[in-house]
């Protein structure tokens, strides 16, 4: 029988998020939490012109990007990289679930909003077949801050997801490990949804 066990990253394997840790890392706090806030006003300011933007967290992750990320390269990274790695805190009941599926043979994606830039170096210990993240153009071997697939959540997850799926399936069971409402989307891919809380 095949199958396919869907797991998110943030808030499903590990408690809390990644991304704003490594930007810390990558940068300073202080860098960080002042870009946040430009990233708010000059949102603010855009809907208040009318002016169209997408979503507020999208807005934001990509002002950051820009302004955290671009024009470095991506072997300088290693080290918040491997920072961000020793921060996490696993959580313990999903991955046993996913080494479970594991051990059954069970075809295992790790689907994430976060950066292919360190992702990777978080998986290091965690089995999986493939990976779908936010993946990060670098040109001339720098950063530019552009998102390539757009930002990897919600919708744009799903579809992602369903475009794999479509690929190296059919599965005959599906099963999705994900938060709400972020993963929803997502989860409604696959015969059994598991939201993580």
């Amino acid at each position: 029988m095949k199958r396919v066990a869907i797991f998110d990253y943030d808030n499903t394997l590990i408690k809390g998020d990644s991304f704003l840790p490594f930007l810390i890392y990558a940068s300073n706090r202080f860098f960080v939490y002042a870009a946040s806030i430009e990233a708010l006003t000059r949102y603010a300011l855009r809907r208040a012109q009318k002016k169209p933007t997408e979503s507020l967290r999208t807005f934001i992750k990509s002002h950051l990007l820009h302004r955290i990320l671009k024009g470095k390269r991506p072997e300088d990274l290693k080290v918040a990289a491997e920072k961000t790695r020793e921060w996490q805190k696993p959580n313990w009941p999903v991955l046993k679930t996913l080494h479970e599926h594991h051990e059954n043979g069970d075809t295992i994606i790790i689907a994430s909003g976060s950066l292919d830039l360190y992702m990777e170096d978080l998986l290091r210990d965690i089995p999986h077949d493939a990976l779908i993240c936010t993946d990060i153009e670098v040109k001339e071997g720098r950063i530019t801050g552009v998102m390539v697939n757009g930002n990897c959540v919600r919708r744009c997850k799903a579809e992602r997801v369903k475009t794999w799926l479509n690929v190296f399936g059919p599965f005959d069971e599906s099963f999705g490990y994900g938060n709400h409402p972020h993963d929803v989307p997502m989860l409604e891919l696959v015969k059994h949804r598991i939201i993580v809380s």
